[in-house]
């Protein structure tokens, strides 16, 4: 009924309790990127097929192509992380919905766990996902074609679904960060990715106008206009969004999200220079 598309590289700490939570599924799929460590291994024992994937450093990047390339046993295919958990009453919902699917794509909420707690405020809840759609009819969108130094996969892309939409009720877990080296890591590349779309990308996605989507994505070009942006953002997620009633941890968080922030604009500023060749005496 419904095939799962789970992109991966080195996720041996995550990708044994990622599947443990899809079980229910009968066509489990890794497009994997060359693991080194036991990734592969946890995956067949569990029941997973693998399908390699190497990027040329171009358009389509890996969920992309999976999308474009694997063949999928089913119409239905759901994206998974591998730091994301769906819940047993998501995956009943999710069985009981494909059963007469009034809708060609599903949006899921995500509750964002980091330093060990539910981030509930901060702006990262509710956070709504286009994962469950019909193949054939949702892609990710193209805003950078090159690579932008964040790796092969999809960033911070959405999906385009050629068809209509719904939501479903119950929430997918995400343990993205459990530690703060982590966040830092991928932070990194990210802001690789954010800095390289501000300057050299496509621009905004012909999703339709209206759409949840393009309203989203203008709200954020909006904002890259905004002067001293580190400084907002922190405002904006603590006390706009109340990510002070998170805690300490909310306060970690949105402190993150202003070097974050910081980050992109020097990138975009190092890119935006010259670039000065070095000198030998």
């Amino acid at each position: 009924m419904i095939s799962v598309l789970v992109p991966t590289l080195n996720e041996s700490r995550n990708i044994a309790d990622c599947l443990r939570s899809v079980q229910w599924a009968d066509d489990i799929t890794l497009v994997d990127s060359g693991s080194t460590d036991d990734t592969r291994e946890l995956a067949k024992s569990l029941g997973a097929r693998i399908v390699d994937f190497k990027w040329n450093g171009k358009f389509p990047k890996k969920k992309n192509w999976a999308l474009e390339n694997v063949d999928w046993r089913h119409e239905w295919v759901l994206i998974l992380d591998a730091d994301e958990r769906v819940t047993p009453e998501l995956g009943e919902e999710i069985t009981k919905v494909l059963e007469n699917p009034q809708a060609d794509g599903y949006y899921i909420n995500r509750k964002f766990m980091f330093m060990g707690k539910w981030i509930r405020h901060c702006g990262y809840y509710p956070s709504w996902n286009l994962r469950l759609f019909r193949h054939s009819l949702g892609r990710y969108e193209r805003l950078h074609s090159g690579d932008t130094g964040s790796g092969d996969n999809e960033v911070h892309e959405h999906v385009v679904l050629e068809g209509t939409s719904a939501h479903l009720t119950n929430d997918m877990l995400h343990f993205a960060y459990p530690d703060i080296q982590t966040w830092v890591e991928k932070h990194n590349r990210y802001s690789n990715w954010e800095a390289r779309v501000e300057l050299e990308g496509t621009g905004l996605p012909a999703h339709g106008i209206g759409s949840e989507l393009s309203r989203r994505r203008r709200l954020k070009e909006w904002s890259r206009k905004l002067p001293f942006r580190p400084t907002l953002r922190f405002i904006h997620s603590y006390v706009l969004k109340r990510g002070f009633l998170d805690g300490r941890e909310g306060y970690a968080f949105c402190r993150l999200l202003r070097i974050y922030e910081c980050l992109i604009l020097l990138k975009k500023m190092e890119l935006s220079q010259p670039r000065i060749e070095k000198i030998n005496h």
